[in-house]
């Protein structure tokens, strides 16, 4: 690929990663819910969907539904696989230099577990998972923000604030990554992403899977490196 030539001197990235149904090809709230949870979930689900409701009111009615002792959840979580080349992904965002971190409107819990599992340490936010004693859970928001666009229970557009000397590229599939996308220099992008990405007309490539989208991610930065390099000699000639 040549990926390694790209110059990170003159392409600083921070890239930004959504879990469920992006690292992992499913939505592991989703999983959890329908194994521990009342079938009521699925009412407040439909509420979410409509609009009538922010994810964060979703997720704290859903949760409180769910009945699973830590040993049973984690048990379960472990069993979560992730899209195979998500590992080579994060050596080559590594191997160039550029920042990388998980953002999700998911748990913190089940996000560690299946890391830890595939043998992957990158940093994560997401919300808080509390075990409250027994089989019974609560769900906390570390990372909301009251002014969030979309309610949710972690505003992911936070994370792109500051550091304006950096470039933003965002790998989704969601609503929760809308705002976050609105932010980005790219935005590699799936299922309803990739709609919303056409409809506004954002910066986007669409990918299937993360072996798909290591190889657009190091063509694209090399095309950068190449048109930041061209603009220095241009600059020096002048």
């Amino acid at each position: 690929m040549g990926s390694a030539s790209v110059s990170t001197a003159r392409v600083n990235c921070r890239v930004f990663v959504d879990f469920d149904g992006t690292i992992s090809p499913v939505d592991t709230t989703d999983l959890l819910l329908e194994r521990f949870a009342a079938p009521a979930w699925r009412e407040i689900e439909e509420e979410w969907k409509a609009g009538r409701i922010g994810s964060r009111e979703c997720m704290v009615r859903q949760i409180d539904l769910v009945r699973a002792t830590p040993a049973e959840m984690d048990a379960f979580v472990g069993a979560v696989e992730i899209d195979d080349g998500f590992g080579g992904f994060v050596n080559l965002v590594r191997r160039l230099g550029h920042a990388l971190v998980v953002v999700s409107d998911g748990l913190d819990r089940t996000i560690r577990t299946v890391l830890d599992r595939n043998g992957i340490d990158v940093p994560y936010f997401a919300n808080h998972l509390q075990w409250r004693g027994t089989d019974r859970w609560r769900l906390k928001f570390p990372h909301a923000k009251s002014d969030c666009a979309s309610l949710a229970g972690n505003c992911k557009c936070s994370f792109a604030e500051g550091r304006p000397r950096q470039l933003n590229i965002l790998v989704g599939d969601g609503r929760s990554d809308f705002c976050l996308a609105g932010r980005a220099d790219l935005v590699l992008a799936k299922d309803s992403l990739l709609k919303h990405c056409r409809t506004v007309d954002l910066p986007h490539m669409p990918f299937d899977n993360f072996y798909q989208a290591t190889g657009l991610l190091a063509g694209w930065l090399r095309e950068r490196a190449a048109a930041v390099t061209e603009h220095a000699a241009r600059a020096v000639e002048e």
